[in-house]
């Protein structure tokens, strides 16, 4: 009796002192006199509560209008028992991005190079490695090296466009065939890899990468423990990237490059580009290296290839996946476009080319209508090197805080886009634009840490959707959902059913 009276003791104390913890957490913004919600926190999801029933856009979204109604530029929350905020304020947006970005330079995303070789990305990377990086492959990504990729582009685009004329003419889920097609396309630019996922729809690169999307209460758990202790996380190795990803991932990277360093191979992709910078610390053609600074390891070219792969198939996918389902709901916008792509064509000579495909200036409307409605990434991480003054204001942020840009939130947000449920693309309209304030549209963010892959992903999903209006009309079927809802299981952005259109050939 006396050795259970113990245990039960020693588990009592241990259950006690875990509850005052998270309450503590829990009550991190009041005791510091600091704006926070009013909503009542769950013990241990925070604030968090119904993210596996409720994407985080949402949850997000309701947080930003309870700190803009009450007239807060920020506000804190819980995210599980992690003390987070909510900015809710374009000015304090613009001065986190841009004008104070020396104090918030990094996400707060965690990454061990060590233990886990692929979170040590570019997107991850802080300080001093994620400048040295950004030196290193910003001239990858130029509009003369987008438009050495753009006839590789075009050659997956020719089998889409196989693809589609063998299954048109009835209901096709193109939320599935779109990420196929973008697979493709990156596998062939990021690995130079035919991955041939149109014809295989269940290859290791729609497998792999669709696991790297899902998300779980394990898994966002782990993400917070290694976001509040980063030291004792990076000690004890643990590890965010599933193991059978990091496996595929490292081998076919491993076994490209020694076949092409072996055989000598010159591809216009991104991996030809990225073998230059390993061994040479830099790029040919005039780019001058980073003084100090050496090549690329093997697992550090593999992360690089890693994070392109991911941000560059499910991005642009799902922007094409909602642009044709808002393209259907509004046939004259659809017939519209058609036709500015048409006349743009025909004025150049019946080619479709880069700078053709990167100046149809309606098309661009359209993809930046649809990324305002449905902006892949819902929101935006800063966490600050420093204890840091909301300007204007009395509210201190503690250093390392973790802090979320809503960008869902601010892209529905009717002071800035009236109606901002219809599709609208005649919103950036030059004249439309510089009545905005300019921090209100962030799909690739903004700032030194802008999406360093926003060439591509723009260029690659303008292709996608010049070959598919110019042969095809879409229109709502049957299974068409009158609302899109975002799926909870995701990270991003994504439709939870699949986009059933009717697709006739022209």
């Amino acid at each position: 009796m006396d050795l259970l009276s113990y245990v039960l003791t020693a588990f009592v104390f241990v259950v006690s002192i875990a509850y005052l913890y998270l309450r503590s957490r829990h009550n991190y913004w009041r005791d510091r006199c600091f704006p926070y919600t009013r909503q009542k926190p769950h013990l241990l999801y925070g604030h968090m509560e119904q993210f596996q029933s409720k994407h985080a856009s949402y949850i997000n979204e309701e947080l930003y209008w309870e700190f803009k109604n009450r007239g807060e530029p920020i506000g804190g929350m819980s995210m599980f028992f992690l003390p987070g905020l909510i900015v809710a304020d374009p000015e304090l947006v613009k001065s986190i991005l841009v004008k104070d970005f020396s104090v918030f330079h990094d996400r707060g995303v965690f990454n061990d190079a060590k233990a886990d070789p692929l979170s040590a990305h570019l997107f991850a990377l802080e300080g001093h490695e994620w400048r040295v990086l950004r030196q290193k492959l910003t001239p990858t990504f130029t509009s003369g090296r987008m438009k050495q990729m753009f006839g590789t582009i075009q050659q997956v685009a020719g089998e889409f466009l196989k693809y589609m004329n063998e299954h048109c003419h009835r209901e096709i889920e193109m939320k599935d065939v779109l990420a196929r097609f973008t697979t493709d396309v990156i596998g062939t630019c990021a690995f130079g890899i035919e991955c041939n996922t149109l014809k295989n729809p269940d290859s290791d690169f729609r497998k792999y990468g669709n696991k790297v999307f899902e998300q779980d209460t394990l898994l966002m758990l782990k993400f917070m423990f290694a976001t509040t202790f980063k030291g004792l996380a990076k000690r004890i190795g643990m590890k965010l990237t599933d193991e059978g990803v990091e496996r595929f991932f490292l081998q076919v990277v491993r076994e490209t490059v020694e076949y092409r360093e072996m055989n000598n191979v010159q591809r216009n992709d991104f991996m030809n580009l990225l073998l230059q910078i390993k061994n040479t610390g830099s790029l040919d053609g005039g780019d001058v290296p980073i003084k100090g600074a050496a090549g690329l390891t093997m697992n550090e070219l593999a992360a690089q290839v890693f994070v392109f792969f991911l941000a560059g198939f499910e991005t642009s996918s799902t922007t094409m996946n909602f642009c044709l389902y808002e393209l259907a709901k509004n046939p004259d916008i659809q017939d519209r476009l058609r036709e500015e792509i048409e006349r743009a064509v025909e004025e150049n000579g019946g080619e479709v080319t880069y700078d053709m495909v990167m100046n149809v200036q309606y098309l661009d409307n359209v993809i930046n209508e649809t990324l305002r409605k449905y902006p892949p990434i819902e929101s935006l991480s800063r966490v600050p090197m420093r204890d840091y003054t909301v300007p204007g204001t009395k509210h201190v942020i503690p250093k390392d805080t973790f802090i979320q840009i809503p960008v869902y939130a601010l892209h529905r947000d009717p002071e800035f886009y009236p109606e901002p449920d219809q599709f609208n693309p005649d919103r950036f309209l030059p004249e439309e634009v510089k009545k905005r304030h300019p921090y209100v549209f962030l799909p690739f963010g903004e700032g030194p840490r802008i999406c360093i892959g926003l060439r591509f992903g723009v260029m690659q999903a303008k292709i996608g959707l010049i070959t598919l209006l110019r042969n095809f009309r879409f229109t709502p079927s049957s299974q068409t959902p009158a609302k899109i809802v975002f799926d909870p299981k995701s990270f991003i952005l994504s439709p939870s059913t699949g986009n059933y259109l009717k697709v006739d050939k022209i």
